[in-house]
């Protein structure tokens, strides 16, 4: 029975990761720019008007008194912070000078992780009102919103 050692491991895996990145380096060149208006953004944008449109989403955010009020409001706090977050890392890590360079300012991973949280907290906060189907409802509003901005530039 062949024992494998961590280190054998190790170079074995830096060894295929060169190799995947000389592959995919080749088809990067190649490879042309998708274009702004493509089947995937238009879809999930026409889903997120269609959505806001059939549920009365802004009427129903606004009017509703079924909403649990504190984790709505604690779920818009966390909201601004990534939006503010990610405008931040928008404007630091856009332009040429900022993507030649090697030390790139990263955004932290708690980043992320208050991503999830506010997800989970407007789920919680929404469930009242649509229950099961309020995963879906965010989540088309989310993508819609994503491939607005991206849209944008």
């Amino acid at each position: 029975m062949d024992v494998i050692r961590v280190s054998d491991f190790i170079h074995s895996t830096h060894v295929i990761l060169f190799i995947f990145s000389l592959l995919f380096r080749s088809r990067r060149k190649d490879a042309k720019p998708l274009p702004r208006f493509n089947k995937h953004s238009v879809f999930w944008i026409v889903a997120s008007v269609a959505v806001t449109y059939y549920v009365d989403f802004l009427r129903t955010i606004l009017e509703n008194d079924d909403i649990k009020s504190w984790w709505f409001n604690a779920g818009l706090v966390l909201l601004g912070i990534c939006l503010s977050l990610a405008a931040f890392c928008m404007c630091t890590l856009s332009g040429s000078e900022a993507s030649s360079t090697t030390t790139r300012s990263i955004p932290h991973p708690s980043h992320h992780h208050r991503g999830l949280h506010f997800c989970v907290i407007f789920n919680i906060a929404l469930w009242p009102v649509w229950s099961f189907c309020t995963p879906l409802i965010l989540f088309t509003q989310f993508m819609g919103v994503v491939m607005f901005i991206s849209l944008l530039g």
